[in-house]
């Protein structure tokens, strides 16, 4: 299994390559009026307008001091949407069994943790991420 590894105040998490479309720098962003809490806002990437989610907020992970530089592009439910994160630190090929399942039914999104070299990284499973 392929995941991009990203940084959001100091914790990292990971999705799934097959649900990214493409990693961004931040661009302007345009603000929504009356817009639910979780959206931060459209972007404009190469033609497409793409809403943008506070990824922080639906995480419930303070936001750090550093500036979010990054954007992540993702597929869900064939619509492509954005998350912006701290830092997106690397694509790591790694083996089904390093992944543990979580329990916590609280946290419906969180697809396990994956165990690898000394790290713990939290899988999310983005398409149950987002409020229905």
């Amino acid at each position: 299994m392929q995941v991009v590894i990203f940084k959001l105040n100091n914790e990292q998490f990971a999705v799934k390559t097959s649900k990214v479309h493409a990693i961004n720098d931040v661009m302007e962003i345009t603000k929504v009026p009356k817009a639910p809490d979780y959206i931060k806002g459209l972007i404009n990437l190469r033609g497409s307008i793409i809403s943008l989610l506070d990824v922080n907020l639906l995480l419930d992970i303070p936001k750090s001091e550093q500036k979010q530089n990054s954007i992540i592009i993702l597929d869900i439910d064939d619509e492509s949407v954005g998350i912006i994160v701290d830092q997106v630190d690397e694509v790591l090929d790694i083996d089904e069994n390093v992944l543990e399942n979580i329990t916590d039914t609280t946290k419906a999104y969180i697809e396990g943790v994956i165990n690898f070299k000394d790290r713990i990284i939290t899988l999310i499973d983005i398409d149950k991420l987002l409020p229905n």
